[in-house]
């Protein structure tokens, strides 16, 4: 059985959490918040010495997605979590958490509950699925 590169971090604390979002926010060069008000949310990143690191951590993405909307809960993938980890403020926050080992961030997760209704999704692409 071969080793699991994700880990997930859980960020509850406000004060590392609009840190995240400054970051975030600095390298999309937006000004913004990019994690649209959570209060909390959820980044993954994956050991870069697994082979298959992006695709399982895009697995933990995905079902937790997956399993919120089975849930009823809004969930938003926030991209820049890659670049974001390379920052020296979240190096050292890995350090704090005692995680070693060479980690590429993912994508952060946010959940909530959405205050509409989300529209139709627009229907699929033609060449979207193939047939044999």
């Amino acid at each position: 059985m071969g080793r699991q590169s994700p880990i997930i971090i859980a960020v509850t604390d406000k004060e590392v959490r609009d840190k995240l979002s400054e970051i975030n926010a600095g390298i999309r060069g937006i000004k913004a918040d990019p994690f649209y008000g959570a209060p909390e949310l959820v980044v993954v990143l994956a050991n870069k010495e697994i082979p298959t690191y992006i695709y399982d951590g895009t697995l933990v993405m995905g079902n937790m997605m997956n399993a919120a909307a089975a849930l009823g809960v809004a969930s938003c993938w926030i991209h820049g979590a890659k670049p974001e980890f390379e920052n020296e403020y979240c190096k050292e926050l890995l350090k704090k958490l005692g995680i070693e080992g060479d980690y590429e961030g993912i994508g952060h997760l946010i959940l909530g509950y959405a205050a509409t209704k989300p529209p139709k999704p627009a229907p699929r692409k033609a060449d979207y699925v193939y047939k044999i």
